[in-house]
């Protein structure tokens, strides 16, 4: 029987060979990244490219900009990013987060450990896993694996883990069997984003043109 280690680097293998770097996550700041990380949830990313957009039009993805500027005034700017009220006060959350850890220092705050650093995250109001992991992962290269939508319906579909499993027993599915490398992690996150939003995260599915599909059948 072929042990877990061996299914999921061949299966990043395949997908990396089919489809090559995926330069993810766009953003010319770690700052941004997470901001991003936030704006993201619930919503497709071009939408997310809109709200950053209107931010860096307005000088608002700085630390200290996003910190002083009103809440009310802050949703209209994303309000493409949708849930605009609520994300507004999110990002609010994080911006006082950040000044009250470390004065508005990412770079500082991201030098922490990363079992304290995700569990000071994951306090913040309206940081889940996902979030968390993505500001870690991408702002951070922390060696942490991400999971979304997208990674378990992969994982689903070739009936290695239950779709709705909890964060944590999907996430150690790769973390227990991989070497903790952030660029790897990096990527092989990335892939599987594409391959979900390409691919399997439809309402007809394209398994027959997916790179994956019966990758672990062989």
């Amino acid at each position: 029987m072929v042990d877990r280690k061996t299914i999921l680097l061949d299966l990043y293998a395949r997908l990396f060979k089919a489809l090559g770097p995926r330069h993810w996550w766009p953003g010319d700041s770690g700052f941004e990244i997470a901001v991003g990380a936030i704006l993201t949830q619930n919503t497709a990313w071009r939408n997310v490219t809109k709200a950053i957009t209107n931010l860096k039009a307005r000088n608002l993805l700085l630390p200290r900009a996003l910190y002083d500027v009103p809440v009310q005034d802050l949703a209209v700017v994303i309000k493409p990013a949708g849930y605009y009220n609520i994300k507004a006060r999110r990002l609010k959350h994080f911006a006082d987060f950040l000044f009250q850890e470390s004065d508005g220092d990412l770079d500082r705050l991201l030098a922490e450990d990363i079992d304290t650093l995700r569990e000071k995250l994951l306090s913040v109001n309206g940081i889940g896993p996902e979030t968390a992991d993505s500001i870690l992962l991408y702002a951070g290269n922390k060696p942490t694996f991400v999971v979304d939508a997208y990674t378990r319906r992969i994982l689903f579909r070739h009936n290695l883990t239950p779709e709705e499993g909890p964060y944590d027993e999907l996430q150690s599915f790769f973390m227990d069997y991989l070497e903790p490398d952030p660029k790897m992690f990096n990527e092989y996150h990335a892939l599987l984003v594409h391959i979900g939003h390409t691919y399997c995260l439809r309402k007809k599915p394209r398994c027959g043109e997916c790179p994956a599909e019966g990758w672990n059948e062989e």
